[in-house]
């Protein structure tokens, strides 16, 4: 016996369906936290996720967490990165400086190596223009 194709998929499911989000419950307050300076989420940085939870009673400190550490890293990785990136926009500046110097003794270099113009009367060589007689 030969069936058709599967005619329960054609027909409309009505359940009721139920969406949801926890996308703005996530980001609830991050305006406000962003607008006094703290972290855009309530565990980014602070007393509250960077010192311990607690400590021995005889005032030693605990040891850190898992996600101290990685913050710790990821912070003086981000520091490194800072001096880097400082340092190397120093030595452009400096660069850039040094370039533009020589460019301008070597425009100087060029003004003094120009040839006398014709009909050249006395007084500084390059600093005026020839002077015409008058006609």
């Amino acid at each position: 016996m030969m069936m058709g194709p599967l005619r329960f998929l054609s027909v409309p499911l009505m359940c009721g369906v139920r969406f949801l989000s926890s996308g703005a419950v996530s980001r609830a307050g991050s305006k406000w936290r962003l607008g006094v300076g703290l972290s855009k989420s309530g565990s980014g940085y602070g007393p509250l996720t960077d010192r311990p939870d607690w400590s021995f009673a005889d005032g030693t400190p605990a040891p850190p967490l898992k996600g101290q550490i990685r913050r710790r890293m990821e912070s003086e990785k981000m520091a490194r990165r800072i001096v880097m990136l400082t340092n190397e926009m120093e030595r452009g500046k400096e660069r850039w400086t040094e370039q533009q110097e020589r460019l301008q003794r070597q425009e100087e270099e060029r003004q003094l190596n120009l040839p006398i113009p014709k009909g050249w009367k006395g007084g500084s060589l390059r600093a005026k223009s020839p002077t015409k007689s008058a006609a």
